[in-house]
């Protein structure tokens, strides 16, 4: 492989993608929690990276600040949203981040004008002003971080963590040219989905192997004990009841009163809809020990980063999932 500064750019992106990613997804596991001081201290590297990337790439201001206005509009996911009335009363932050997107606004606007004559087409077939090709993939990063914005509010993506992983990601791998490519040529494609959208179909792929992992260790741990225990197997599993409250968990057993009077014990197939709350999960725990069960069938909170992670390997190894799957059947 020849050694050039892309290359030096896409290896060193790879390194802070593993690095950033793996401390999020172990934080995430242990806590189910990511500090926004993650994010904030992992996106230094991220930028001064990107920027590096610019500057080999000779971006004039309009690119610059049109890469400012993104990290900027993504900062709102750990910073909040700044307001004219904070501003007004005298906050600080809120002035600092006001005079931030007024002046990346301004690049913005500058720097649609100046490439107006290089059309979307030209940047997807490659064949453009360079700068004005450039300035379109960094104003395209934005769209990026808007459509993973829209899916967090809208709930399509539930942890907050996992959202901001997402848009980290972006930053840090704005394009596929950025990406050093390994044993695909899948790739070089014309359309081509975003970075940080193909790792999370990579992540999500990875949630098809859990029924099976899952039905094996019930089958090897002695908790598939009828039939009717399949229902649970292929995604929750048994463990003691005084684990439950020390472990990241949804309980599925409870107790319910039937038409007779009698009260029964039954295992629910899906998790709740909502956390229940401490004084409520002691309850439904009690209920069961009144029952003399001491084990109990829950299914794990699995994190969405616990699987991002080792996605990286096959994103770096094999590309773009979609254009690598069109690669093969054609």
């Amino acid at each position: 492989m020849e050694v050039t500064s892309e290359a030096i750019l896409g290896w060193t992106r790879v390194v802070v993608l593993l690095l950033g990613m793996g401390i999020a997804a172990w934080m995430d596991h242990k806590n189910r929690r990511v500090a926004n001081e993650h994010w904030i201290e992992w996106s230094k590297p991220a930028v001064f990276i990107w920027a590096l990337d610019l500057i080999n790439q000779g971006a004039d201001w309009t690119i610059y600040l049109t890469a400012s206005g993104v990290i900027a509009y993504a900062s709102i996911s750990v910073f909040g949203r700044p307001t004219w009335s904070d501003a007004r009363k005298g906050s600080r932050m809120d002035r600092l981040f006001l005079l931030w997107y007024m002046l990346s606004m301004a690049g913005f606007i500058a720097g649609a004008v100046r490439y107006q004559a290089t059309t979307p087409i030209e940047v997807l077939l490659g064949d453009g002003d360079a700068l004005g090709m450039l300035w379109w993939k960094t104003a395209s990063v934005f769209l990026v971080i808007f459509v993973i914005d829209l899916a967090w509010r809208f709930r399509l993506l539930h942890g907050g963590a996992d959202a901001k992983a997402l848009m980290w990601v972006a930053l840090l791998i704005p394009t596929w040219a950025t990406m050093p490519q390994i044993f695909s040529t899948a790739n070089d494609g014309i359309i081509l989905l975003p970075v940080s959208v193909a790792l999370l179909i990579w992540g999500g792929l990875a949630f098809l192997f859990i029924p099976l992992i899952m039905l094996v260790l019930n089958v090897k741990n002695g908790h598939l004990r009828s039939f009717a225990d399949l229902r649970l197997a292929w995604h929750a599993s048994v463990i003691s009841i005084d684990e439950v409250t020390k472990r990241h968990v949804w309980l599925l057993s409870d107790t319910m009163e039937m038409p007779n009077g009698e009260t029964r014990v039954v295992h629910h197939a899906r998790a709740p809809r909502q956390t229940p709350s401490e004084a409520v999960l002691a309850q439904q725990i009690q209920r069961l020990e009144d029952h003399g069960l001491t084990h109990v069938w829950v299914s794990f909170k699995m994190p969405l980063l616990v699987f991002l992670f080792p996605a990286i390997l096959p994103l770096v190894a094999l590309g773009e999932p979609t254009a690598l799957l069109l690669n093969w059947l054609a």
